[in-house]
């Protein structure tokens, strides 16, 4: 049995500093003593296993999109179940996907659908600490008291030196997510916004010429010290703190960082393939920062921003119930976006060799309502379509990992209400990822409390994905 024992130490920066340098602040010394924490808290984990290179993409579908507009739909059952859309075709034969997904079609073979998973939990923020976290909550708060998959990695990773964040995020936390006992440097750094924007830039990459001769002068200080250290360093303590020094002052004055966060250096009909909006630019920024040593990124998918539309009709994520927007109306600006920036991802995981040591994984934190719903829209004033929240049935995408792709996992019943063929837990696809990144699902870490916590507390990794 392994356990984190000192899983909470405030150490000398509070919550409100963490929260004021962005959650992975990288500007000025600040990420020394960052990553100093990280050492003083006492949580390399030596036993990391043997898979360090391979990395993790989650796209987050806030809200819980339809599977029934999606990847499973259902053309047989009554009207007021299938709704107005109709399903195409794909290079999977015997795969059917919504009409929406042209793009998503021609790359069938490279993406496997996930029908059959489900769990008990309605409600958004547990749902998402149930589907992020492998746990049940009774809490409706944001911030969830179990560490979700994205800060688990970071922790278990966090001795590695790539020269570029271990964990990369476009919003510091999934609604219930977070990385409770863990503590803050099991966080993401954050990349918000559209990193295609003319003029974006990457906060806290840069440093100005003054603080490079800070930095240089501390580097000199820190080397004229080794004799001394030779001398007095009886247990390596000094070393790690001399390496956490080390490993920042590469972040910092290294163009790796920077080069990685710069989509510039990508080609124009690149980033014209992905979609010059921000839901394409951040997937190609994820796929960027796989490449260069990334293991975790989790980037949201939530509100389109495309110009134009009919803002009374459409809602932020992709929670669309009938009172939040119009479901067919929203589709429709909601889905060419996303078709376009996920196929587009898919093809480069493939066309750059990174299948088999790269995973994405598409998923909201649970389904919808297969009776659609009607309602008068609390912006539109009109009766409009929409769904409920609906945890019963959902479908998950996944791609790459060196998993066999071009498949249908599971199944659900007629109507779309509940998984029918090989079911399965949101504990098992983590546990899919996991066993994929070289984790041990079984590891533990203490809590407040000091109880011993597995990373899961079960789940099996679904046996067509390895």
């Amino acid at each position: 049995m392994s356990a984190d024992r000192s899983v909470y130490c405030p150490g000398p920066m509070s919550r409100r500093s963490f929260l004021q340098a962005g959650y992975m602040a990288l500007g000025g010394l600040g990420l020394a003593d960052l990553l100093r924490q990280r050492v003083l808290a006492n949580s390399l984990n030596p036993q990391a296993g043997n898979r360090e290179d391979t990395a993790v993409i989650f796209i987050w579908l806030l809200g819980g999109p339809s599977h029934m507009e999606t990847y499973d739909m259902k053309p047989n059952a009554p009207s007021d179940y299938r709704g107005q859309l109709n399903p195409i075709a794909t290079r999977t034969p015997g795969m059917e996907i919504c009409e929406l997904l042209p793009l998503h079609a021609k790359v069938a073979d490279k993406f496997s659908i996930i029908r059959s998973i489900s769990h008990e939990d309605s409600q958004h923020a547990r749902g998402s600490v149930r589907f992020l976290s492998g746990r049940k909550t009774q809490s409706v708060n944001p911030v969830s008291e179990f560490p979700t998959v994205g800060p688990i990695v970071a922790k278990m990773r966090e001795h590695r030196r790539v020269g570029v964040p271990n964990y990369v995020a476009s919003s510091p936390r999934a609604y219930g997510g977070g990385s409770a006992y863990l503590g803050e440097s099991a966080m993401p750094f954050v990349v918000g916004g559209n990193p295609g924007a003319p003029g974006y830039s990457v906060p806290n990459l840069s440093v100005s010429n003054s603080v490079k001769d800070r930095l240089d002068d501390r580097l000199g200080l820190l080397q004229s010290f080794d004799s001394f250290r030779r001398d007095v360093d009886l247990h390596g303590s000094m070393q790690a703190l001399d390496n956490i020094n080390e490993q920042a002052l590469g972040m910092l004055t290294s163009d790796k960082a920077r080069q990685a966060f710069d989509l510039s250096q990508e080609s124009e009909a690149t980033r014209d393939r992905y979609g010059r909006h921000k839901w394409g630019q951040r997937a190609l920024l994820a796929r960027r920062l796989v490449e260069a040593g990334t293991s975790f990124v989790t980037m949201y998918m939530n509100n389109p921003d495309i110009p134009g539309t009919q803002k009374n009709r459409i809602h932020s994520n992709w929670d669309i119930h009938a009172i939040n927007g119009d479901l067919y109306y929203d589709l429709s600006v909601r889905m060419p976006p996303f078709d376009r920036a996920v196929s587009a991802l898919i093809e480069d995981i493939y066309a750059r060799g990174l299948d088999k040591r790269v995973l994405l994984v598409v998923s909201g934190e649970f389904g919808r309502t297969p009776r659609i719903d009607v309602k008068p829209g609390t912006k539109s004033k009109v009766m409009q379509p929409g769904r409920d929240h609906w945890p019963g049935a959902m479908s998950v995408l996944v791609s790459g990992g060196g998993a066999p792709m071009g498949q249908v996992i599971g199944s659900t019943t007629a109507k779309g209400e509940y998984a029918k063929d090989n079911k399965l837990d949101p504990n098992d696809l983590l546990a899919t990822v996991y066993h994929f990144m070289g984790i041990d699902q079984n590891h533990e870490f203490l809590d407040r409390s000091g109880r011993p916590m597995p990373i899961l507390p079960h789940g099996s990794p679904i046996k067509e994905l390895i």
